[in-house]
């Protein structure tokens, strides 16, 4: 459903928040190994998050990758938001620009209600709760 970068993404951050809670700040190289993709597309996204504020990173000895608890829960939908814009939770299913309950498309009474839920479900999940879930809290 998500492009690789914003799988990637979504997928480094979990990772980062899981190892931060054992008290661990992971580096690129670990980050790729664990989510499955390659070193560098990983480093040129994990440099965006930090870009973005959505994480925190430190060079050299005790350094790597970290969230900073005082921020509020990242919404996952931010993060898809920051990589893919605003389309992907507001746009046609079938490609058109001006879809919409006056001149819906072939598949607008069927898509819709799911790009809603879609939409709620990445407004209300964050970063830390998957992690939350991965790690069975």
């Amino acid at each position: 459903m998500f492009n690789k970068e914003t799988e990637y993404a979504l997928r480094s951050l979990v990772y980062i928040q899981v190892e931060n809670d054992k008290g661990r700040r992971p580096g690129i190289s670990e980050i790729a190994v664990e989510i499955d993709a390659p070193p560098f597309y990983t480093g040129k996204i994990l440099q965006r998050m930090v870009r973005q504020g959505f994480v925190q990173s430190r060079k050299g000895r005790g350094g790597g990758f970290f969230f900073d608890s005082r921020q509020a829960e990242l919404r996952i939908g931010d993060v898809i938001k920051a990589v893919e814009g605003d389309n992907i939770m507001t746009s046609c299913a079938f490609g058109l620009k001006n879809c919409d309950e006056i001149n819906p498309c072939p598949l607008h009474s069927r898509y819709a209600p799911i790009r809603d839920k879609i939409s709620t479900l990445v407004r209300e999940e964050t970063i830390q709760s998957l992690a939350r879930r991965l790690q069975g809290k």
